[in-house]
């Protein structure tokens, strides 16, 4: 049981066949000195560190200490549940007693549906400059009102400038929504699964998650080597992972036809 003052950080879940080596030396969040070690119960690990309760969570450093540890449970080939940040019980007698017992089917379920499956996260975004040379290329008006803005003060031209920002932000929506068609394409067909957003930043053009099985990840990297080389100079894209299933756990765990189940039984 934790100490006084002292509670039980639960990072997710994973299969009992998990060493306690597996986790050992990993950073903890809210304690950097905290020994990261599984609580087991039922065939199934929690993966825990003590937090002090007096001290809230979520500094930056927290928040990748968090993924750290869940990513580095991903890499090494076993299936792992990722909890959501910030989730704390009251100790490791009640992360055994109530929180793995209470959750044992839906662990059991969602454990069973990732095994052999991790998540690769593609991040994409427009070169700058290279986008905006195609929207003057491709765009007469947008050409014609840069041609007059050209020379003048900052303090002139107020509604020509206003103008170009709104089509160039509307010809670079058009350009996102064609070009993440052309991602999920090339990709969709490695994966179980995709979850996907547009960034938050206007030269961002994706942020797309994939399911991929171990069998097909090697194909899927290939997939995303080739795309960066086909939009070289024009998009900068990162590929991240293994990294734990963050943004498939919900459909994993469901009780009933889950999407990722039909997608096998399409195969």
């Amino acid at each position: 049981m934790a100490e006084d003052g002292r509670a039980c950080y639960v990072y997710g879940v994973v299969t009992d066949d998990r060493p306690d080596e597996s986790v050992k030396d990993l950073p903890a969040v809210g304690d950097p000195e905290a020994p990261v070690t599984l609580v087991r119960q039922g065939g199934q690990a929690a993966v825990v560190s003590e937090v002090p309760v007096d001290k809230p969570l979520g500094t930056p450093e927290d928040l990748r200490t968090h993924a750290r540890v869940l990513d580095h449970l991903a890499a090494q080939g076993s299936p792992v549940l990722p909890f959501r940040f910030g989730t704390v019980v009251r100790d490791t007698a009640a992360v055994a007693d109530e929180l793995l017992v209470e959750g044992h089917d839906d662990f059991a379920r969602g454990l069973d549906r990732l095994r052999g499956r991790t998540q690769l996260t593609v991040r994409a975004r427009y070169d700058e400059d290279a986008v905006l040379r195609e929207v003057v290329t491709e765009q007469p008006e947008a050409r014609r009102l840069r041609d007059e803005l050209r020379g003048l003060p900052e303090d002139a031209g107020y509604e020509q400038r206003i103008e170009l920002g709104q089509l160039v932000m509307d010809s670079i929506a058009a350009k996102r929504s064609v070009d993440a068609l052309e991602l999920d394409r090339r990709l969709a067909p490695y994966a179980l699964g995709s979850v996907s957003e547009e960034p938050a930043s206007p030269e961002g053009l994706i942020n797309a998650s994939f399911l991929v099985e171990d069998a097909k990840r090697q194909a899927f990297e290939e997939a995303a080597e080739e795309l960066a080389a086909h939009w070289h100079g024009r998009v900068r894209m990162r590929l991240l992972g293994p990294l734990a299933p963050y943004d498939f756990v919900a459909d994993a765990t469901f009780e009933g036809d889950a999407t990722l189940e039909g997608k096998e039984g399409d195969e």
